[in-house]
């Protein structure tokens, strides 16, 4: 039996994920067929299903592969002196991602997917309790700190933000006008007013 190489079977599995991003940021997940990843890929169909048996699959595993970016995000954000900076500084990269066409796109077909696929809606429903989870504890963190009002809900505070990250991608899709980039400053103006200690 063939032994398999880790590193080339994850660079095979990179390669893939990578096209069939770059598929359903064009055409969308059910726009998308599997023969068109293959030739984005520059694979042959059997090579694929291999790596991955349906484009379910393959969904899921970007699914999963954003829960884990994310975890690995607010790891790094935990470990930093200013937790309320560190959050300041999670937002932007936020508006940075929503600016990325590839990435938003994505972002709002996962979230479509969640809706029509009760799989994807369970593994997506999965990454925002998780995000919101992170959220709360570095608010809690900061809170511990005086970095930000000690009053402050911190899951429901984390709620919030969650909604607002949502609504930078939503508003991206319906105004061609909003230029995540541009909103940084009134972004960090918002959250500062409402975590910041008043008076």
């Amino acid at each position: 039996m063939r032994k398999v190489d880790p590193e080339k079977h994850a660079a095979k599995r990179r390669l893939i994920l990578d096209a069939a991003i770059a598929c359903f940021a064009r055409k969308g997940f059910h726009g998308t067929s599997t023969a068109e990843i293959c030739a984005e890929a520059g694979m042959s169909p059997g090579n694929l299903f291999h790596y991955f048996p349906t484009k379910h699959t393959i969904i899921a595993a970007i699914v999963e592969e954003e829960r884990q970016e994310t975890a690995e995000i607010f790891r790094k954000l935990g470990e930093a002196e200013d937790l309320f900076a560190a959050l300041l500084g999670f937002m932007d990269t936020v508006l940075e991602l929503a600016g990325d066409p590839i990435y938003s796109s994505l972002a709002l077909e996962i979230a479509a997917e969640a809706m029509r696929d009760e799989r994807i809606g369970t593994l997506a429903a999965a990454n925002d309790a998780e995000l919101q989870g992170a959220l709360a504890a570095l608010l809690r963190g900061a809170a511990s700190r005086n970095q930000i009002d000690r009053t402050v809900d911190a899951a429901g505070a984390a709620r919030w933000i969650a909604a607002i990250i949502d609504g930078i991608f939503s508003r991206v899709a319906v105004d061609p006008g909003f230029k995540p980039k541009d909103e940084g400053a009134m972004l960090r103006l918002l959250l500062t007013r409402f975590l910041r200690p008043q008076g």
